[in-house]
Protein backbone atom coordinates (compact mmCIF):
# COMPACT_ATOMS: atom_id res chain seq x y z
CA UNK A 1 0.00 0.00 0.00
CA UNK A 2 1.70 3.63 -0.89
CA UNK A 3 1.36 6.50 1.67
CA UNK A 4 -1.48 8.57 2.31
CA UNK A 5 -3.97 6.15 0.61
CA UNK A 6 -5.78 6.18 4.30
CA UNK A 7 -9.50 6.48 4.47
CA UNK A 8 -10.85 8.66 7.54
CA UNK A 9 -13.73 8.79 10.01
CA UNK A 10 -15.16 11.14 12.87
CA UNK A 11 -15.74 8.99 16.10
CA UNK A 12 -19.31 8.52 16.99
CA UNK A 13 -21.32 11.85 16.37
CA UNK A 14 -18.29 13.66 17.35
CA UNK A 15 -16.29 16.08 15.04
CA UNK A 16 -13.01 14.33 15.88
CA UNK A 17 -11.35 12.80 12.42
CA UNK A 18 -9.50 9.67 12.72
CA UNK A 19 -8.11 7.31 10.94
CA UNK A 20 -10.18 3.85 9.44
CA UNK A 21 -7.41 1.77 11.50
CA UNK A 22 -6.02 3.04 15.10
CA UNK A 23 -2.66 2.27 15.98
CA UNK A 24 -2.76 -0.48 18.85
CA UNK A 25 0.37 0.28 21.65
CA UNK A 26 0.02 -2.73 24.12
CA UNK A 27 2.92 -4.76 22.10
CA UNK A 28 4.98 -1.71 22.75
CA UNK A 29 6.85 -2.87 25.84
CA UNK A 30 8.67 -6.03 27.22
CA UNK A 31 6.03 -7.16 29.89
CA UNK A 32 4.92 -10.39 27.96
CA UNK A 33 6.71 -12.84 25.72
CA UNK A 34 4.66 -11.94 22.58
CA UNK A 35 5.47 -8.32 23.11
CA UNK A 36 8.06 -6.60 20.73
CA UNK A 37 10.53 -5.48 23.52
CA UNK A 38 12.49 -3.55 21.22
CA UNK A 39 11.99 0.59 22.06
CA UNK A 40 13.30 1.07 18.37
CA UNK A 41 11.35 -1.41 17.03
CA UNK A 42 8.53 0.26 18.35
CA UNK A 43 9.11 3.44 16.66
CA UNK A 44 9.39 2.21 13.43
CA UNK A 45 6.06 1.06 13.49
CA UNK A 46 5.06 4.41 15.01
CA UNK A 47 6.62 6.03 11.78
CA UNK A 48 5.62 4.18 9.30
CA UNK A 49 1.99 4.51 10.22
CA UNK A 50 2.20 7.89 10.43
CA UNK A 51 3.17 7.80 7.07
CA UNK A 52 0.28 5.51 5.65
CA UNK A 53 -1.50 8.03 7.28
CA UNK A 54 -2.99 6.52 10.32
CA UNK A 55 -3.02 9.16 12.76
CA UNK A 56 -5.23 7.60 15.58
CA UNK A 57 -2.94 5.93 18.35
CA UNK A 58 -4.26 3.97 21.21
CA UNK A 59 -2.19 3.06 24.78
CA UNK A 60 -2.87 2.70 28.28
CA UNK A 61 -0.93 3.68 31.27
CA UNK A 62 -0.93 -0.10 32.92
CA UNK A 63 0.79 -1.57 29.62
CA UNK A 64 4.09 -2.64 30.68
CA UNK A 65 3.68 -0.28 33.66
CA UNK A 66 4.23 3.20 31.23
CA UNK A 67 7.14 1.93 28.71
CA UNK A 68 4.60 1.79 26.09
CA UNK A 69 2.93 5.67 27.36
CA UNK A 70 6.94 6.16 27.01
CA UNK A 71 8.12 4.63 23.44
CA UNK A 72 5.04 6.99 21.80
CA UNK A 73 5.79 9.77 23.77
CA UNK A 74 9.03 9.47 22.34
CA UNK A 75 8.21 8.30 18.59
CA UNK A 76 5.66 11.45 18.18
CA UNK A 77 7.74 14.74 19.58
CA UNK A 78 7.48 16.91 17.29
CA UNK A 79 4.55 16.08 15.40
CA UNK A 80 1.92 15.70 18.13
CA UNK A 81 -0.96 18.11 17.16
CA UNK A 82 -1.31 15.89 13.34
CA UNK A 83 -2.57 12.88 15.61
CA UNK A 84 -5.15 11.62 17.98
CA UNK A 85 -4.14 10.56 21.27
CA UNK A 86 -5.85 8.22 23.65
CA UNK A 87 -4.71 6.51 26.37
CA UNK A 88 -6.72 4.64 29.65
CA UNK A 89 -6.86 4.14 33.49
CA UNK A 90 -8.10 2.01 35.88
CA UNK A 91 -5.65 -0.61 36.06
CA UNK A 92 -2.64 -1.27 39.22
CA UNK A 93 0.15 1.11 38.56
CA UNK A 94 1.52 1.13 42.26
CA UNK A 95 1.00 -1.19 45.32
CA UNK A 96 -1.27 -0.35 48.06
CA UNK A 97 -4.86 1.59 48.67
CA UNK A 98 -5.79 3.95 45.56
CA UNK A 99 -2.73 1.99 43.78
CA UNK A 100 -5.94 1.07 40.74
CA UNK A 101 -9.39 2.10 40.16
CA UNK A 102 -11.52 5.19 39.16
CA UNK A 103 -11.62 7.34 42.12
CA UNK A 104 -11.01 10.77 41.72
CA UNK A 105 -7.80 10.72 43.19
CA UNK A 106 -6.29 7.73 41.47
CA UNK A 107 -7.75 9.21 37.79
CA UNK A 108 -6.36 12.86 38.57
CA UNK A 109 -2.95 10.92 39.56
CA UNK A 110 -2.79 8.98 36.87
CA UNK A 111 -3.56 11.55 34.01
CA UNK A 112 -1.07 13.58 35.27
CA UNK A 113 1.95 10.15 35.21
CA UNK A 114 0.08 9.50 31.31
CA UNK A 115 0.89 13.42 30.24
CA UNK A 116 4.45 13.30 31.42
CA UNK A 117 5.56 9.94 29.65
CA UNK A 118 3.65 11.03 26.78
CA UNK A 119 5.24 14.12 26.30
CA UNK A 120 2.00 16.18 25.91
CA UNK A 121 -0.34 19.03 27.60
CA UNK A 122 -3.41 17.14 26.85
CA UNK A 123 -4.60 13.71 25.60
CA UNK A 124 -7.30 13.54 22.91
CA UNK A 125 -9.40 10.67 24.51
CA UNK A 126 -9.13 9.18 28.21
CA UNK A 127 -10.81 6.01 28.60
CA UNK A 128 -11.87 4.38 31.46
CA UNK A 129 -10.31 0.49 30.64
CA UNK A 130 -12.49 -0.69 32.75
CA UNK A 131 -15.70 -0.85 35.01
CA UNK A 132 -14.55 -0.11 38.94
CA UNK A 133 -17.45 -2.09 41.30
CA UNK A 134 -15.93 0.43 43.99
CA UNK A 135 -16.55 3.77 43.16
CA UNK A 136 -19.78 5.36 42.33
CA UNK A 137 -20.02 6.16 38.50
CA UNK A 138 -20.69 10.33 39.62
CA UNK A 139 -17.47 9.92 41.00
CA UNK A 140 -15.62 8.87 37.90
CA UNK A 141 -17.52 10.84 35.39
CA UNK A 142 -17.14 14.29 37.83
CA UNK A 143 -13.68 13.25 37.52
CA UNK A 144 -13.49 12.89 33.90
CA UNK A 145 -15.37 16.12 33.39
CA UNK A 146 -12.72 18.04 35.74
CA UNK A 147 -10.36 16.82 33.30
CA UNK A 148 -12.11 17.93 30.17
CA UNK A 149 -12.64 21.31 31.95
CA UNK A 150 -9.01 22.23 32.97
CA UNK A 151 -7.55 21.44 29.29
CA UNK A 152 -6.05 17.87 30.15
CA UNK A 153 -8.60 15.76 28.14
CA UNK A 154 -10.47 16.43 25.00
CA UNK A 155 -13.15 13.26 24.91
CA UNK A 156 -13.96 10.54 27.32
CA UNK A 157 -14.67 6.93 26.57
CA UNK A 158 -14.49 3.57 27.61
CA UNK A 159 -13.79 -0.12 26.94
CA UNK A 160 -15.03 -3.68 27.84
CA UNK A 161 -18.82 -3.52 30.16
CA UNK A 162 -21.72 -5.70 30.38
CA UNK A 163 -24.38 -3.22 28.28
CA UNK A 164 -25.92 -2.22 31.56
CA UNK A 165 -23.38 -0.57 33.12
CA UNK A 166 -22.08 1.26 30.52
CA UNK A 167 -26.09 2.76 29.80
CA UNK A 168 -25.68 3.92 33.48
CA UNK A 169 -22.85 5.44 32.66
CA UNK A 170 -24.64 7.46 29.51
CA UNK A 171 -27.86 8.36 31.02
CA UNK A 172 -26.02 9.44 34.66
CA UNK A 173 -23.60 11.67 32.22
CA UNK A 174 -26.99 13.02 31.01
CA UNK A 175 -28.74 13.52 34.00
CA UNK A 176 -25.47 15.53 35.67
CA UNK A 177 -24.37 17.53 32.57
CA UNK A 178 -21.00 15.62 32.83
CA UNK A 179 -18.91 15.26 29.72
CA UNK A 180 -20.63 12.26 28.06
CA UNK A 181 -18.38 9.02 26.56
CA UNK A 182 -18.05 9.25 23.16
CA UNK A 183 -16.88 5.73 22.02
CA UNK A 184 -16.52 2.43 23.32
CA UNK A 185 -13.90 -0.32 23.32
CA UNK A 186 -15.01 -3.73 23.00
CA UNK A 187 -13.48 -7.07 22.05
CA UNK A 188 -15.22 -7.78 18.46
CA UNK A 189 -13.82 -9.52 15.47
CA UNK A 190 -15.27 -12.38 13.58
CA UNK A 191 -15.39 -15.10 15.72
CA UNK A 192 -15.93 -12.63 18.99
CA UNK A 193 -19.29 -11.58 18.35
CA UNK A 194 -21.05 -11.56 21.64
CA UNK A 195 -21.41 -7.66 21.72
CA UNK A 196 -23.65 -8.15 19.00
CA UNK A 197 -25.71 -8.91 21.84
CA UNK A 198 -24.44 -6.36 24.75
CA UNK A 199 -22.91 -3.48 24.08
CA UNK A 200 -23.45 -2.49 19.55
CA UNK A 201 -26.72 -1.66 19.90
CA UNK A 202 -26.48 0.90 22.54
CA UNK A 203 -23.37 2.01 20.87
CA UNK A 204 -25.67 2.29 17.58
CA UNK A 205 -28.54 3.82 19.09
CA UNK A 206 -26.93 6.47 21.48
CA UNK A 207 -24.50 7.52 18.57
CA UNK A 208 -21.33 6.42 20.62
CA UNK A 209 -18.23 5.17 18.20
CA UNK A 210 -16.80 1.75 18.43
CA UNK A 211 -13.04 0.98 17.99
CA UNK A 212 -12.78 -2.57 18.30
CA UNK A 213 -9.64 -4.32 20.29
CA UNK A 214 -8.88 -7.93 18.93
CA UNK A 215 -9.26 -7.55 15.55
CA UNK A 216 -7.98 -10.57 14.82
CA UNK A 217 -8.40 -12.83 18.13
CA UNK A 218 -5.19 -12.42 19.24
CA UNK A 219 -3.86 -13.59 15.42
CA UNK A 220 -6.34 -16.45 15.38
CA UNK A 221 -8.00 -14.77 12.42
CA UNK A 222 -4.44 -14.46 10.40
CA UNK A 223 -4.53 -17.85 9.80
CA UNK A 224 -0.79 -18.58 11.02
CA UNK A 225 -2.31 -21.59 13.37
CA UNK A 226 -4.06 -24.69 12.25
CA UNK A 227 -6.62 -27.17 13.52
CA UNK A 228 -4.23 -30.47 13.61
CA UNK A 229 -0.95 -28.84 15.03
CA UNK A 230 0.31 -27.25 17.84
CA UNK A 231 1.39 -23.21 17.39
CA UNK A 232 5.45 -22.82 16.94
CA UNK A 233 7.39 -21.91 19.25
CA UNK A 234 7.73 -17.89 19.21
CA UNK A 235 3.77 -17.26 18.11
CA UNK A 236 1.56 -15.30 20.92
CA UNK A 237 -0.80 -18.71 21.25
CA UNK A 238 2.41 -20.35 22.29
CA UNK A 239 2.28 -19.17 25.54
CA UNK A 240 -0.74 -16.98 25.69
CA UNK A 241 -4.09 -18.55 26.69
CA UNK A 242 -6.48 -16.08 25.03
CA UNK A 243 -5.60 -17.00 21.81
CA UNK A 244 -5.37 -20.50 22.36
CA UNK A 245 -8.96 -20.23 23.74
CA UNK A 246 -10.04 -19.51 20.09
CA UNK A 247 -9.13 -23.26 19.02
CA UNK A 248 -12.51 -24.43 18.88
CA UNK A 249 -14.25 -26.18 16.07
CA UNK A 250 -16.61 -23.31 15.48
CA UNK A 251 -14.47 -20.68 15.01
CA UNK A 252 -11.97 -23.06 12.93
CA UNK A 253 -15.12 -23.17 10.62
CA UNK A 254 -15.21 -19.16 10.42
CA UNK A 255 -11.58 -19.60 9.74
CA UNK A 256 -12.03 -21.76 7.00
CA UNK A 257 -14.62 -19.43 5.38
CA UNK A 258 -12.36 -16.53 5.88
CA UNK A 259 -9.31 -18.62 3.94
CA UNK A 260 -11.48 -19.72 0.85
CA UNK A 261 -12.62 -15.44 0.65
CA UNK A 262 -9.39 -14.65 0.91
CA UNK A 263 -7.43 -16.94 -1.65
CA UNK A 264 -10.62 -16.16 -3.87
CA UNK A 265 -9.24 -12.24 -3.51
CA UNK A 266 -5.75 -12.53 -3.41
CA UNK A 267 -5.86 -11.01 -0.21
CA UNK A 268 -4.69 -12.51 3.37
CA UNK A 269 -6.96 -13.45 6.13
CA UNK A 270 -5.74 -11.22 8.27
CA UNK A 271 -6.85 -8.83 5.74
CA UNK A 272 -10.55 -10.22 4.90
CA UNK A 273 -11.31 -10.66 8.46
CA UNK A 274 -10.63 -6.76 9.38
CA UNK A 275 -12.42 -5.92 5.66
CA UNK A 276 -15.37 -7.74 7.87
CA UNK A 277 -15.28 -4.80 11.05
CA UNK A 278 -14.75 -2.26 8.50
CA UNK A 279 -18.12 -2.98 6.61
CA UNK A 280 -19.87 -3.09 10.14
CA UNK A 281 -21.64 0.69 9.73
CA UNK A 282 -21.46 0.48 13.81
CA UNK A 283 -17.45 0.17 13.86
CA UNK A 284 -15.35 3.09 13.32
CA UNK A 285 -11.62 1.88 13.80
CA UNK A 286 -10.67 -1.23 14.67
CA UNK A 287 -7.26 -1.18 16.90
CA UNK A 288 -4.61 -3.30 15.20
CA UNK A 289 -1.15 -4.14 17.11
CA UNK A 290 1.32 -5.03 14.49
CA UNK A 291 4.26 -6.55 15.91
CA UNK A 292 5.99 -5.62 12.98
CA UNK A 293 6.28 -2.72 9.77
CA UNK A 294 5.43 -5.70 7.12
CA UNK A 295 2.07 -6.51 9.75
CA UNK A 296 1.71 -3.09 9.85
CA UNK A 297 1.14 -2.96 6.03
CA UNK A 298 -0.70 -5.93 5.49
CA UNK A 299 -3.44 -4.85 7.70
CA UNK A 300 -3.66 -1.38 6.24
CA UNK A 301 -4.10 -3.19 3.32
CA UNK A 302 -7.67 -4.43 4.45
CA UNK A 303 -8.55 -1.06 3.04
CA UNK A 304 -8.72 -2.50 -0.56
CA UNK A 305 -10.78 -5.64 0.28
CA UNK A 306 -14.06 -5.32 -0.60
CA UNK A 307 -16.89 -7.93 0.73
CA UNK A 308 -20.17 -9.03 -0.63
CA UNK A 309 -23.09 -9.18 1.30
CA UNK A 310 -22.73 -13.08 0.30
CA UNK A 311 -19.37 -12.94 1.52
CA UNK A 312 -19.96 -11.45 4.59
CA UNK A 313 -22.72 -14.23 5.53
CA UNK A 314 -20.34 -16.73 4.62
CA UNK A 315 -18.03 -15.50 7.44
CA UNK A 316 -20.77 -15.14 10.04
CA UNK A 317 -22.78 -18.50 9.62
CA UNK A 318 -21.46 -20.51 11.66
CA UNK A 319 -21.53 -18.63 14.46
CA UNK A 320 -24.72 -17.04 16.52
CA UNK A 321 -23.89 -13.81 18.90
CA UNK A 322 -24.81 -14.50 22.72
CA UNK A 323 -23.68 -12.59 26.11
CA UNK A 324 -22.86 -13.42 27.94
CA UNK A 325 -20.41 -14.95 26.00
CA UNK A 326 -18.83 -18.62 26.74
CA UNK A 327 -15.50 -18.05 29.11
CA UNK A 328 -16.56 -14.17 29.43
CA UNK A 329 -17.48 -12.04 32.69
Amino acid sequence: MTDREMEYTSIGETGLEVSRFCLGCMNFGSDEPWMIGDSEQSKEIIDRAIDLGINFLDTANVYSQGESEEIVGDAISGRRDELVLATKVYGRMREGPNGQGLSRKHVLEQVEKSLDRLGTEYIDLYQIHRWDDSTPVEETLSALDHLVNEGKVRYVGASTMPNWKFQRTLYTADIENYERFVCMQPEYNAVDRHEEANLLPVCEQEGVGVIPWSPLAGGFLTGKYDRDSDPEEGLRADADEYTQNRFTEENWEVLDEIRDIADEKDASPAQVSLAWLLHKDVVDAPIIGPRSVDHLEENVGALRVSLSEAEIERIEAPKRPSWPAKGKD
